[in-house]
């Protein structure tokens, strides 16, 4: 699929909503990145984009990134260290399995919408807003 056709097919408002909602009941950062190009590795794409971002830079550790490569048809959901080191590689791969049903039935906002929320409550639960870390 062209980046463009899946870009058009995406309720943008919708999604801003998403990451507005979620990122307001944490200290985490949520990120949505769409490529242009084809990929044949997302999770290494993902990181890429994470650091693009400065994501790492946050002194919690605490930011996921969902990024999607319309035209190879594959997407990754990458959480900083701190996130990972709560939830671990079954919640990412759930949150996968779960977004690949939407995504494979053309509900292509569904899909974030879905992945921002779950990862939303997962920073909710772990980095509330106004709680102290000492990471």
């Amino acid at each position: 699929m062209k980046h463009s056709d899946f870009i058009q097919q995406l309720d943008e408002p919708q999604i801003l909503a998403a990451i507005r909602t979620a990122e307001s009941k944490t200290t985490g950062h949520i990120r949505a990145v769409v490529s242009k190009r084809r990929c044949a590795d997302p999770l290494a794409a993902a990181r890429k984009h994470f650091h693009a971002l400065g994501l790492q830079n946050d002194p919690h550790r605490n930011g996921v990134l969902i990024f999607v490569a319309p035209r190879s048809h594959t997407f990754a959901i990458y959480g900083d260290s701190a996130v990972h080191e709560r939830c671990g590689d079954e919640f990412w791969n759930t949150l996968r399995d779960e977004m690949l049903e939407h995504l494979k039935g053309g509900r292509y906002t569904d899909a974030l919408v879905h992945g921002i929320s779950k990862a939303g409550d997962l920073l909710a639960a772990h980095f509330p807003v106004g709680e102290k870390t000492t990471e």
